[in-house]
């Protein structure tokens, strides 16, 4: 019962406050619809701009099909590609993090990378390189080396990615021929495809590179002559091309590549005579002309030069070693040896700065060898069978 001092509430009063407490309800529900509507929002938001920042679905399905052409069975370096997401955390795959491209695959068989320690082994991987690999038209760089068991052949589609700048593939199986329009890839600054099968001919549309720096064909079975318009790669630094099968003569436009440092030519059928343009290149310091069939005489160009490694070794090359040494003259390597020089060594030897190691073994010189530096630390092997050297550390005059 109320007191007398207490009256019960009016019916308006009570309508009142049933109003509010219903408001208050109904406000509760709203606010909790709210954050439920938040909290959906925000998870739809998260997976929106996940896949806004994963790779183009085109993209992962290009890269599944080049893995799918694949096998490594050693150390699971395909185990991570997975997920939506090639962009993140896909073995040897990296993106532009502003288009979210594909712009880079670099798979090195031989590597510091704990995949390879903890397995304790190099890798090995065979299979072929699928054209699925050219719908990556973003792509920068190539690197798939070293695995010594990737067979078949270049795709030809290859010379259709405009943004690629490196195409490593040194150490596989890989046959069939260069793709005859290489020269379309205008940014291409490294062109590495040494240690393969490669055949046929050095493609003429090759000196259209005019970006390449660094040419390694080594080790393979290419033929045929080198481009006459070689030097046409101005911005070549290194010319790797030993161990084939090219014949004909050394182009003379090769030193018109002001940038060059290293030229490897040995070990193939070159013949004719050294250009002696080559001994006035600016930077050249390595030059292997060794194993050919190159004839002539030595250019004294070659010897008052940049160039350090000099090999002419195992040639056809007669006459006279040039008596041109001077303070330019800096050999770390010089090896003449089995050619058909004849004649004396040169007197001007001694002016060299420095001639490291010296052969001139297995020719036709003749007359006493000079005293004092260098000769003094060669040993005999770099004098025999020649027709009548003498002196120290050959038998005495």
């Amino acid at each position: 019962m109320l007191s007398l001092r207490e009256k019960a509430p009016s019916f308006r009063e009570t309508q009142i406050y049933i109003y509010i407490y219903r408001e208050r309800e109904r406000e509760r529900e709203r606010m909790a619809t709210f954050f439920s509507i938040t909290a959906i929002l925000g998870i739809v938001l998260l997976a929106v701009t996940s896949a806004v920042n994963s790779c183009p679905p085109s993209d992962r399905a290009a890269l599944l099909a080049f893995k799918a052409a694949l096998q490594e069975p050693y150390l699971g370096i395909f185990n991570s590609w997975t997920g939506i997401d090639c962009c993140h955390n896909w073995y040897g795959v990296s993106c532009d993090p502003m288009t979210r491209r594909v712009a880079d695959i670099t798979l090195r068989g031989e590597s510091e990378d704990p995949i390879f320690e903890k397995a304790h082994r190099a890798g090995y991987m065979t299979g072929y390189i699928s054209p699925a690999i050219c719908k990556l038209t973003r792509l920068s760089s190539i690197i798939i080396a070293d695995w010594k068991g990737i067979s078949g052949t270049i795709p030809p589609c290859i010379t259709s990615l405009p943004f690629l700048r490196i195409f490593d593939l040194i150490g596989n199986k890989i046959s069939g021929e260069i793709p005859s329009d290489i020269g379309r890839l205008s940014r291409l600054t490294v062109l590495n495809l040494a240690d393969n099968y490669i055949s046929g001919t050095i493609p003429r549309s090759l000196t259209n590179l005019s970006s390449l720096m660094h040419l390694d064909l080594r080790n393979n079975r290419i033929s045929g002559t080198l481009p006459r318009n070689f030097g046409k790669l101005r911005m070549l630094s290194r010319a790797l091309l030993s161990r084939n099968q090219l014949n004909g003569e050394i182009p003379s436009s090769i030193s018109y590549i002001y940038r060059l440092s290293d030229l490897d030519l040995s070990l193939n059928q070159l013949s004719g005579e050294i250009p002696a343009s080559l001994g006035k290149m600016a930077v050249l310091a390595t030059l292997n002309l060794d194993g050919n069939k190159i004839s002539g005489s030595i250019p004294p160009s070659l010897i008052d030069s940049t160039i350090s490694i000099l090999n002419l070794s195992r040639n056809g090359i007669e006459g006279v070693i040039p008596d041109v040494f001077g303070p330019k003259s800096y050999f770390m390597v010089m090896d003449l040896s089995y050619n058909s020089l004849r004649g004396q060594l040169p007197k001007t030897t001694s002016l060299a700065s420095f001639i490291g190691h010296l052969d001139v073994s297995h020719n036709h010189l003749c007359g006493p060898i000079p005293v004092g530096s260098p000769f003094d630390h060669l040993e005999a092997s770099s004098f025999v069978y020649n027709d009548c050297l003498c002196g120290k550390p050959l038998s005495a005059c």
